[in-house]
Parts: structure tokens; C-alpha cells; sequence
């Protein structure tokens, strides 16, 4: 109730678990502050905090931001068998994912997997027979396994020596839990929690299983901080596993899947086609003008049409992904240097000799219709990237790379040409 509302959502949902465990995703409008939305939220939280139960105040509640999408899924293998999956999961939770989330642009590391964890399965039958709840034991825990400053003897005394008292702390050892007193008899025996229960040191959660070939096996997800580039983080994680992997013993990291795989691929073959297609191009202006000088000059337009647009594309603050390059795919098929070449070699096969008079009176015929066959196609993509939301992130970028490359094409063809 708190949080809804706050700036510039666009919804929310809730899960919560049987294990005790709720969370809350806030979605915001896109091109929102990812450091002032989390802000926003957490001072909502704060609001609301006085109201929530002293055991969930107790335990926490914490803010964080991250992107929906996931980077990488990896595992850590125990390659020689010699580890299990608590040791696996308790190494990568103190050794590999505090590293991990130091790396720019990673926004949470998810473990699936848990730690070590001491573990009291209660006997209902001891229990019942002794008249404990499991409250009593809770108490009992409370009370004997904590941290606590003992303070000093003979601080107020005549005694010429003051000692310090010193405390063992919290509980280590499943021995230490074992003999944990829960009551003292009236006969005089002290009942302990090894009488009660079964201790025994396990994981905080029994909720995940993985193994790897065979091999025990933790797996971990690493997510994106909102507004960051995945290729470059994608690399920074690959080259601190790689650092990583000469200080392990007996493990190696497998990487399951990177957002990486699917952007390559698509990268690739947006590139192939636009190879293909400029190759198009020149092999269909030479077919038909049957003159090298007149295709090698629509081929170097073409050329500096693309150097231009990455250009302006830098300026703008744009990066070379699936969608800028598929905005030059399709306006390299309408190059405006191939109607002014062909407009000249027109006037030379009407018999004109001089190269000068053939260019001024081609230029003539066919100016105003590139011009205005430019201008109209610009027209239809400048006012996409006004859009806004989800929608005009995308075509943002779709629509300024197709204007620019056309734009480009259109200079080039009345000058360069």
C-alpha cells in the first residue's frame, strides 16, 4: 500500500512464500532514473516499516534495483567429485559472488543454491513428553547464542586487579548447539537440546538440486543494472571467471547460457545481409550501365553513406546493435547516387561529349526529384522517433539511423557524385 503510487510506476506485483518469504517488483516507465526510483521505493518502505511485525523488522527488509533480463547463466562443478553441493554453494557465496557483483554494470548475482545452515529438526514425541513448544526452543537459542559484551570483574572493588570477561559468542559447532540447555529438572539433570532434537549442520533450504554431468553442482544467475551495455558486462564477468578459475580447488565454472549468444547471432547475420545487399547493389547498377567507372561511383557513395551514419550515430548516443543495423540494410537499397549516374550516362548515350554540360543538365532533370523522394521518405521515419514509451526506445533508434543514412545518400548524390 505504501509503495503504490510511487513516481512514475507502471505496476507492481507481490509473491510471497510459505517459507516465509515475500517480494515486491516495481516497474517504472522506461528512461526513468534507475538511482531515483529505487530511492523512491525505499523511502515508501520506510513509511511502512513501523507497521511490520518485530520478526520481519528483525530479519529485514531491503531494496535493490536490477533489470528483468538476465546476463548469464553459469555453475560452479566440482570436477573431481570431492566437494557436495552445501560446500559448492557455501564457496560461491563467500569467495565468487561478492566478486561478481563489484563488476560494473552487474546488478544482482541470484544463487540456486544455499549455505550452510544449522539445522534442528524437532521430535515431536520428546517434546511433548518434556511439555516444550517450539517457542520454548526459540527462546533457548535466543538466550544462548548470541554476541554480547561480558563487561569486567572487580571494576568497583578494592581488589588491586580488574579483570576483563571474555564470552565465547555464537555457537559454531553442531556439539556446541547439541548441548544447549533447554531446561533444569526439578531432580537436578538439565535437559538439553540433543534430548529434544536431532542437530545437524545442513542448508539454510532444501528448495534446489543441481548437478552437471553427473557432478555436483551449484548454479547462479548475474542480471544487468538498467542502462548498461550486456556485450561489454558479458565480458568483464568472462574475464573475472577466468581470473578466478586459477584459485580453484578442484572446481571449474560452465557457462550455461549469455545474453551474448543470442546478440552475436543476430548481429551476424544482420551484417551478412547487409554485405549481401551492397553486393546486390553494385552487381545490379553494373548490369545495367554495363561501365565500371559508373557502378565503382555508387559504390563509394554507398561507403561514405555508412561512415556518415556511424557518425551521426555516435553523436546521438547510439551503440551498432540489431536494430540500427537493420535500419542501414534497408536504406542502402535506395541510393540516390544510382539515379544521378544514371542520369549522366543517359545524356552521354544522347550523344553528349563534354562530361561538364552531360552533369549540368542531368542534374537538372533529376534534383528536384531526389530532393523530394528524400524528403518524402525522411518524413515517413523522423516522426516515429517522437513515439513514446517502450515502443519509441526501439524506434527511436530505428528511425533516426534510417533518416541520417538517407539523408547521407541524398548529399553524397548531388555532390560527391
Amino acid at each position: 500500500e505504501s509503495i503504490n503510487g510511487v513516481e512514475n510506476m507502471m505496476y507492481m506485483t507481490s509473491t510471497a512464500t510459505n517459507a516465509g518469504s515475500a517480494t515486491i517488483e516495481v516497474y517504472f516507465k522506461q528512461g526513468t532514473n534507475p538511482d531515483m526510483a529505487a530511492v523512491n521505493v525505499q523511502n515508501r518502505v520506510t513509511k511502512a516499516q513501523g507497521l511490520l511485525p518485530a520478526e520481519v523488522t528483525r530479519i529485514g527488509v531491503s531494496t535493490q534495483k536490477r533489470q528483468t533480463s538476465f546476463l548469464q547463466i553459469d555453475a560452479l562443478v566440482s570436477t573431481d567429485g570431492r566437494f557436495d553441493k552445501t560446500f559448492l554453494g557455501n564457496y560461491l557465496d563467500i569467495n565468487v559472488i561478492p566478486r561478481i557483483k563489484r563488476i560494473e554494470g552487474v546488478g544482482d548475482v541470484m544463487e540456486l543454491g544455499d549455505t550452510y545452515s544449522m539445522r534442528i529438526w524437532l521430535n515431536p514425541e520428546r517434546m511433548a513428553q518434556y511439555g516444550l513448544v517450539p517457542s520454548d526452543v526459540t527462546a533457548v537459542l535466543g538466550e544462548q547464542n548470541i554476541e554480547a559484551p561480558t563487561g569486567s570483574l572487580g571494576e568497583n572493588s578494592k581488589n588491586v586487579f580488574q579483570y576483563t570477561m571474555k564470552y565465547r559468542g555464537r555457537l559454531k559447532s553442531v556439539e556446541e548447539f547439541q548441548n544447549i540447555v533447554v531446561r533444569a529438572q526439578e531432580d537436578g539433570s538439565v535437559l538439553r537440546l540433543k534430548d529434544v532434537a536431532k542437530v545437524e549442520l545442513g542448508t539454510l533450504s532444501y528448495g534446489f538440486d543441481s548437478q552437471m554431468d553427473g557432478k555436483p553442482a551449484v548454479t547462479f544467475m548475474i542480471y544487468q543494472v538498467a542502462g548498461s551495455n550486456a556485450t561489454e558486462v558479458n565480458e568483464r564477468i568472462a574475464a573475472e571467471l577466468e581470473k578466478m578459475k586459477e584459485e580453484l580447488p578442484g572446481m571449474e565454472f560452465i557457462t550455461m547460457m549469455s545474453s551474448n549468444d543470442f546478440l552475436f547471432a543476430s548481429i551476424y547475420n544482420v551484417v551478412e545481409t547487409l554485405i549481401v545487399t551492397i553486393i546486390l547493389v553494385i552487381l545490379v547498377v553494373y548490369f545495367f550501365l554495363q561501365d565500371f567507372k559508373s557502378t565503382l561511383i555508387p559504390s563509394i557513395s554507398i561507403i561514405v553513406s555508412l561512415i556518415g551514419t556511424f557518425a551521426c550515430l555516435t553523436a546521438a548516443g547510439f551503440t551498432i546493435n540489431i536494430l540500427t543495423l537493420f535500419a542501414l540494410v534497408l536504406a542502402i537499397g535506395t541510393v540516390d547516387a544510382i539515379v544521378v549516374v544514371e542520369a549522366v550516362q543517359a545524356k552521354f548515350d544522347a550523344g553528349y561529349t563534354s562530361s561538364y554540360q552531360a552533369t549540368k543538365d542531368a542534374m537538372g532533370d533529376v534534383t528536384m526529384a531526389v530532393i523530394s523522394c528524400t524528403c518524402v521518405f525522411m518524413a515517413v521515419f523522423i516522426p516515429v522517433t517522437f513515439m513514446g514509451g517502450t515502443s519509441g526506445i526501439f524506434y527511436t533508434q530505428f528511425g533516426v539511423t534510417m533518416a541520417t543514412s538517407v539523408g547521407l545518400s541524398m548529399i553524397c548524390a548531388l555532390t560527391l557524385c
